[in-house]
């Protein structure tokens, strides 16, 4: 572990390359609980900067996506909703045409649900629950009460429905691009 931080020490030395210390922090992956209390985390300076090592269990972002250091998910899937309720309710009292609506919804919406979807493990009730959301949005977009059927939004255009953009299609779709 010594050698890598050396290693890090000496490569932004030599690179010159400026850290934002507020910004960065050290975090060591390590599941194992005993190895985890007798090793604590190694001290890292970089350029006289002293580097804060994060608690395992606290979520940080990486790569767009928020985890812990064992691997728990949950805060990202905590934000990919927060971003779906957030663009469900930009168009809920909107000027535009139902249409153009939609595919506002579907953007910025489903758009946060691609890039997530594939990568980490979604419990159905947690797909149900985005699927409920992504409805009420596109319900929104053609200013219905969330008191009308759903089966409108969920059905194909061969069964008189919109077959709009729905979290299972979404998660087949990405899963389809990473076989491929």
């Amino acid at each position: 572990m010594q050698k890598l931080l050396n290693v890090v020490q000496e490569f932004t030395a030599w690179c010159a390359m400026q850290i934002n210390v507020k910004k960065t922090y050290l975090l060591v992956l390590q599941n194992d609980k005993r190895c985890r209390e007798q090793e604590p985390a190694p001290i890292l300076t970089i350029n006289g900067e002293t580097h804060q090592a994060m608690n395992l269990d606290d979520a940080c972002r990486y790569l767009g996506y928020w985890g812990t250091g064992n691997g728990d998910m949950r805060a990202t899937k905590k934000v990919v909703r927060q971003k779906i309720i957030a663009a469900r309710d930009l168009i809920k009292c909107h000027p535009l045409i139902p249409e153009l609506a939609t595919e506002l919804f579907t953007s910025k919406g489903m758009g946060v649900f691609h890039f997530s979807v594939a990568l980490i493990e979604w419990s159905e009730s947690e797909l149900n629950d985005v699927k409920r959301l992504c409805v009420q949005a596109y319900k929104n977009a053609w200013h219905l009460p969330r008191s009308t059927a759903s089966a409108f939004f969920i059905f194909p255009k061969t069964h008189a429905g919109k077959e709009s953009t729905l979290p299972m299609a979404v998660l087949t779709q990405e899963l389809l691009l990473h076989a491929e």
